[in-house]
């Protein structure tokens, strides 16, 4: 049965203490933000930072600067590349980090940060236990290159780990004489989250400027994941929380006006601005405050990705369409207010207007070339049983804002996004 909270706004506590640096040119500024004593090392990815200028930039902003470089950081940022760095961290006894990147640089430097100073075994156990015994940390500073996570401004992070699986099978033979054994491995990957206020950048640079060179993909990637993070806290029920549900609808509607238009126009600066900084409120915990949040979508999503491959947006363009027709009625308050306020549907017939609300919501990701179905990437229902085998292996059986989203409804939530 579904408790039903009161309709009240939540008590919260709210801080947040990463300094912004918005607009053209402020990657100059950035020594003024680093100790002039700083051993540093800077973070990037796999290379675009140095092909579009952005990394001489950079380097010309810390001439003179003691810097370490470690480059390679994969979308999907992968534990052990992250273990990498931080030993190389370890070595040089660096004691400042830059990344220059997306939010897969950022959230690795958020891991590396905190794994540097683990000393309860296994860094990976700062995911398995989200965040917890986390002490002492590199502080660090980002350079954002591409508006999608909002991990610029937040103390979230996700990390994956491939692992082999060995499989053995029983020697077969008469009598118990033993048969040929043949050995058959594959490649597992685990996606998991971390929190800790410790791991929140000390400054961050948005300069719409760098983000010109994006392809495509990207912009609508970043487009279809700002707009997910802001459903989860936003498409809940009501709790009279009347300033997050404005914020939240100001920063969707932003997302469908300057994000498209930043989509087709690259080099629209006031459309990109507006981009990247919708994708950085989306996600620093002010919409959030003192509200009911999902993060059910996000569940099922970081296990699509894990077990295919696919973009974190790309899965929550699959999964959200079909996580509120599944749960439609649970969300029904919420849902009619979504197709009033940001898609300005007023038909008499509630049902209708919430499945017109769904169909403009597939219909956007479908306008930035994001497929909304599983079938689309070639994700059949005989695979489905491995992604609720990971959701019950990662205790994802009692989820959403009132931990009404079991494995059964995730499953169904799957076979509808078919």
């Amino acid at each position: 049965t579904i408790q039903i909270a009161e309709a009240h706004m939540l008590n919260f506590e709210y801080q947040n203490p990463t300094k912004i640096l918005f607009g053209k040119g402020q990657i100059a500024k950035i020594s003024n933000e680093i100790p002039s004593d700083a051993r540093l090392m800077i973070l990037y990815g796999c290379g675009s930072v140095i092909a579009n200028g952005t990394m001489d930039i950079v380097k010309k902003a810390l001439a003179g600067r003691k810097i370490t470089e470690f480059g390679g950081i994969e979308p999907n940022p992968d534990y052990d590349t992250l273990m990498q760095a931080v030993a190389i961290a370890k070595k040089e006894k660096i004691t400042y980090m830059l990344a220059v990147g997306g939010g897969s640089v950022i959230d690795a430097a958020k891991f590396i940060s905190a794994a540097t100073f683990w000393e309860l075994g296994d860094p990976w156990e700062i995911l398995k236990n989200q965040g917890k015994g986390i002490r002492m940390v590199i502080p660090f500073g980002c350079i954002l290159t591409l508006p999608a996570t909002g991990s610029e401004m937040n103390h979230h992070a996700v990390i994956s780990r491939k692992t082999r699986q060995i499989a053995l099978p029983t020697a077969s033979g008469s009598q118990g004489n033993a048969g040929a054994v043949s050995i058959h491995s594959s490649i597992e990957s685990e996606k998991l989250a971390f929190s800790s206020e410790k791991v929140f950048p000390q400054f961050a640079v948005l300069d719409p400027v760098v983000t010109f060179s994006l392809p495509k993909s990207q912009i609508a990637n970043g487009i279809a994941d700002a707009f997910g993070h802001v459903m989860e806290q936003y498409l809940t029920y009501p709790v009279n929380a009347n300033l997050q549900d404005r914020f939240a609808e100001s920063i969707l509607k932003t997302l469908i006006e300057d994000g498209i238009k930043s989509y087709h126009e690259p080099e629209d600066y006031d459309s990109r601005a507006n981009l990247m900084w919708c994708a950085t409120m989306a996600l620093n915990g002010l919409i959030g405050a003192g509200v009911p949040q999902d993060w059910s979508t996000h569940a099922i999503a970081h296990e699509l990705t894990a077990l295919f491959g696919l973009a974190h947006a790309q899965t929550l363009a699959i999964v959200l369409p079909a996580a509120l027709l599944v749960r439609r009625a649970e969300k029904k308050e919420k849902l009619l207010q979504y197709a009033d306020r940001i898609w300005n549907i007023h038909d008499a017939d509630p049902e209708k207007a919430i499945e017109q609300a769904i169909s403009k919501t597939t219909e956007l990701f479908e306008s930035l070339g994001l497929a909304t179905r599983l079938s689309r990437y070639g994700i059949t229902a005989a695979q489905l049983p491995e992604v609720s085998a990971k959701l019950l292996k990662h205790g994802m059986t009692g989820i959403g804002e009132r931990g009404s989203v079991t494995l059964e409804v995730c499953e169904e939530i799957l076979h509808t996004a078919l």
